[in-house]
């Protein structure tokens, strides 16, 4: 038999949770980063290199996929899984987001958005009903709901009308979703800047009953403080026994405060973006491999490192891969970035299920505090 989407809490410290989500692809162990493969490709990866690193699921950009290579078309190759050669679980956003930020010529009215095309310029519609078709036609394991993603700060009526609107997508997109147990369908809770949005968005959505729940609409411009804000706001008011994903975030530090508000599932660019401009994130902080300074250090990155990419190339060598744009530069950073982040949730996992998470946020903040090794 197939399995049915289903999301288990193993432990809890604090309001820090460790849990499985269960699919027919496979288990996701929660909290969870995932690495963004925007074009149905981790950038400078190779497959099989995220899955060693310990990523459970990635995710697939729907706004990228239907206009490059199309949906209709990997559906006719079999589907995102095989078209990719990922046989684990995808998450695919529901192009909301682009949508808005990448397109031009932009109208929205209650029945969706029309938009020309940021690559050739043409024109396409995305409405709830297209986007859950898309993300079906894709076969993505967990989908989103189309939702209207609006840049902080904005007024508050602004606010209000975009999470006001997003709701009503939300329920034609649980309809248009229909029944399907091996699939999820999460709702995005929208509200900005604002406490009372927030709970608003939150209550309702969660009177629809849907198998998970995002949290949109951060990391747009606001102060860290506000973003944790919105999170003690708002994950208390959604289902304790579904999965909660805070959608776009973020740095390392970021991803730990908002596993100790409640958290489970994270996805963000930074990673492999950072490992393309010469960014290393490591147990020492962020390293920038362009510096000088590092031109003739034969240590690597991380000794200690389980990665290769750390442990194994000199802070030399990966400085003068990146000061000649080498491809190889960006490849390697970008693994040690995947393989940090995974690490990081590895070991709050670990910790939630010890009773002892508190204790590992502050050894490892402490660690980044302190900073990089001295220089030679």
């Amino acid at each position: 038999m197939t399995q049915a989407f289903s999301f288990e809490l193993k432990a809890r410290d604090g309001a820090a949770r460790r849990g499985e989500i269960l699919t027919q692809r496979g288990a996701i162990r929660t909290p969870a980063f995932m690495p963004v493969g925007t074009a149905a490709t981790v950038k400078a990866m190779y497959p099989g290199q995220v899955r060693d690193l310990g990523a459970d699921i990635v995710l697939g950009n729907t706004y990228h996929l239907m206009l490059r290579p199309g949906a209709e078309r990997i559906d006719r190759l079999g589907g995102l899984h095989s078209f990719m050669n990922w046989p684990h679980p995808i998450l695919t956003d529901s192009g909301g987001f682009q949508v808005m930020s990448l397109s031009t010529l932009r109208s929205l009215n209650e029945h969706g958005v029309t938009f020309k095309s940021h690559v050739d310029g043409a024109k396409y519609e995305m409405t709830p009903e297209r986007s859950i078709e898309i993300q079906c036609l894709l076969g993505a394991d967990i989908q989103m709901q189309l939702d209207e993603c609006i840049a902080l700060p904005a007024d508050a009526a602004r606010i209000e009308a975009a999470m006001e609107l997003s709701l009503r997508w939300a329920e034609r997109c649980k309809q248009a979703f229909g029944e399907r147990p091996q699939q999820a369908l999460f709702g995005i809770v929208q509200g900005g800047d604002h406490a009372g949005l927030r709970e608003r968005s939150a209550d309702t959505l969660s009177a629809m009953n849907l198998k998970g729940y995002a949290i949109g609409g951060l990391a747009v411009g606001e102060p860290q403080d506000v973003m944790l804000a919105m999170l003690e706001a708002t994950c208390p008011r959604l289902p304790a026994e579904k999965p909660r994903y805070l959608m776009g975030v973020g740095t390392p530090d970021d991803l730990l405060k908002a596993v100790a508000r409640g958290v489970d599932m994270f996805d963000c660019v930074m990673p492999t973006r950072a490992g393309r401009h010469g960014q290393a994130f490591t147990r020492f902080g962020r390293i920038n491999l362009r510096n000088a300074r590092h031109a003739d250090d034969p240590r690597p990155l991380d000794p200690t490192s389980s990665c290769p990419a750390a442990s194994q190339y000199s802070r030399a060598y990966l400085h003068h891969l990146v000061r000649s744009n080498e491809a190889l530069g960006g490849m390697l950073l970008t693994w040690n970035n995947l393989a940090y982040y995974q690490d990081l949730m590895q070991g709050a996992r670990s910790a939630i299920e010890d009773g002892v998470f508190g204790l590992y946020c502050e050894s490892t903040s402490e660690a980044w505090a302190r900073g990089d090794l001295p220089a030679l």
